[in-house]
């Protein structure tokens, strides 16, 4: 049961606790108190690490929300090829957006290794998954800011397709220019090596997932003497604790803040995903610890506006949800 005392205070922090407190099949009740979870001293060096890179995430969203692209200028130079002012207008639109678009991508390496550093806290021996839950709450918290950060970059870059438009230009201007035997001053900051990167990550249609799922994957395939169960156990149980705090009318009744509930939903399709690019039979399978009748049935519930982009999440970016052993049932709720 939760203590009434969790939640008497606040909306974020609340729902924030609220997430872990369930009662799983296969362990105790958790409580991860989000709100006002502080590092303890063994937790300090990582979420230090971590914090530094969190601290960047807002403002990565607030540039991505407000990319609006070159579109008018490079349509122009297009259909003014001879136009020498109209090709520098574009170029000169283009360019600061690929340095923006860089600085995004050399996020997700920093995000990258943020995720590992906190995998490794949240798995490492002799603790079960359930006691690092309970015993790292603040390295919990900054688990569940990056899945949300994940979810809400992918989303804003799914609906704007100026970021591909405008970076295929950047890079047929860049192979002209060099068969011209002209280098243009924009290449010092995006040179061939890293423009292929790039062309690679903008490629995905939910780049930082995709990081996210790597490096998740790389983490459990390097480290041979974890139990793979370790990381699963962990990321089944918080899409678990999401789950019970989203369809629970006495939980949910409490948080009118929509952007709460999102970044509830965010964290629990982000864990899903995750843990279906790690465990071996996936997160559809009847054996999975993962309810997902249940957690795409919540997601279902809400506005579709506001879950759209997370169900086209767990469609496109799983790996399991074709395979036989998905019920039909699951893929019927996804169709």
């Amino acid at each position: 049961k939760l203590l009434p005392s969790l939640c008497s205070r606040g909306l974020m922090g609340n729902l924030l606790k609220v997430l872990a407190c369930a009662e799983l099949e296969h362990g105790p009740i958790v409580f991860l108190d989000f709100e006002h979870a502080q590092p303890t001293e063994a937790e300090t060096a990582v979420w230090n690490q971590v914090s530094a890179v969190l601290e960047e995430a807002h403002g990565i969203l607030a540039e991505l929300q407000s990319y609006n692209g070159a579109g008018q200028e490079i349509r122009e130079a297009i259909q003014n090829p001879g136009d020498l002012a109209l090709q520098e207008k574009a170029w000169n639109a283009v360019c600061p957006l690929v340095a923006k678009l860089k600085r995004f991508y050399e996020f997700s390496l920093r995000l990258e290794n943020a995720l590992r550093s906190l995998l490794e806290a949240l798995t490492s021996p002799p603790y079960a998954p359930m006691q690092h839950l309970e015993r790292e709450q603040a390295l919990a918290k900054q688990f569940a800011e990056i899945l949300h950060f994940t979810l809400s970059f992918d989303e804003l870059k799914m609906t704007n397709p100026a970021i591909q438009n405008d970076f295929s230009y950047y890079r047929r201007t860049i192979s002209r220019n060099r068969l011209n035997n002209q280098q243009l001053e924009a290449e010092n900051e995006v040179n061939n090596e890293m423009a292929n990167r790039m062309s690679l990550f903008y490629a995905e249609a939910t780049p930082m997932l995709k990081t996210l799922s790597n490096a998740t994957t790389k983490f459990v395939s390097e480290n041979k003497t974890l139990p793979i169960e370790d990381t699963t156990d962990c990321l089944s149980t918080m899409a678990c604790v999401c789950r019970v705090m989203l369809e629970t009318p006495e939980y949910r009744c409490r948080f009118t803040n929509t952007d709460t509930m999102l970044f509830c939903m965010r964290v629990m399709v982000g864990v899903i995903i995750l843990y279906d690019h790690v465990h071996p039979v996936g997160a559809f399978a009847k054996t999975s610890k993962i309810d997902m009748k249940g957690c795409i049935k919540v997601l279902k519930e809400q506005p579709s506006n506001s879950v759209e982009g997370l169900l086209n999440a767990l469609r496109y970016t799983t790996r399991h949800l074709n395979d036989d052993s998905t019920s039909k049932q699951i893929r019927a709720l996804l169709q």
